[in-house]
């Protein structure tokens, strides 16, 4: 029997958490949190991307992305650098795209740990299924 439309969503929020929690505890040691990671990933998947850009990629408004990414930037892991017209653009350091790299691996243990349950094949079908999902 199927469980409710509920629950099935309050699972995929828990499993979300635990993801989060699991990649700020393996991020910290690089001094990073997800969130500081996952825009790392992102201008290293986007060179130049302007502010709005990965704003929205990372799920903030410009004005948080902003506030984060002038903390990136006191810390050496991003740089801003002038566009086109009054276009800002941002780009990793070599130290940023340093502790991206460390951080890819460090997501990618947290993740196959978190998905360790699930068979090949099961792990597909679940991919398949999401991207269905998020398709519709």
């Amino acid at each position: 029997m199927t469980r409710a439309i509920t629950e099935i969503g309050l699972a995929v929020k828990r499993l979300q958490i635990r993801h989060h929690r699991g990649a700020n505890a393996a991020l910290a040691p690089l001094g990073v949190s997800l969130v500081q990671w996952d825009a790392l990933r992102h201008l290293h998947r986007n060179p130049e991307a302007s502010l709005h850009d990965l704003a929205q990629l990372t799920f903030q408004t410009d004005q948080s992305f902003g506030t984060l990414a002038a903390r990136m930037i006191d810390r050496g892991l991003i740089e801003r650098r002038p566009g086109p017209g009054r276009a800002i653009r941002h780009r990793l350091t070599d130290r940023g795209e340093a502790v991206r790299a460390q951080g890819q691996q460090l997501m990618t243990e947290v993740l196959e740990r978190s998905f360790a349950a699930l068979s090949p094949q099961e792990l597909a079908a679940f991919d398949a299924l999401l991207v269905r999902l998020l398709g519709s």
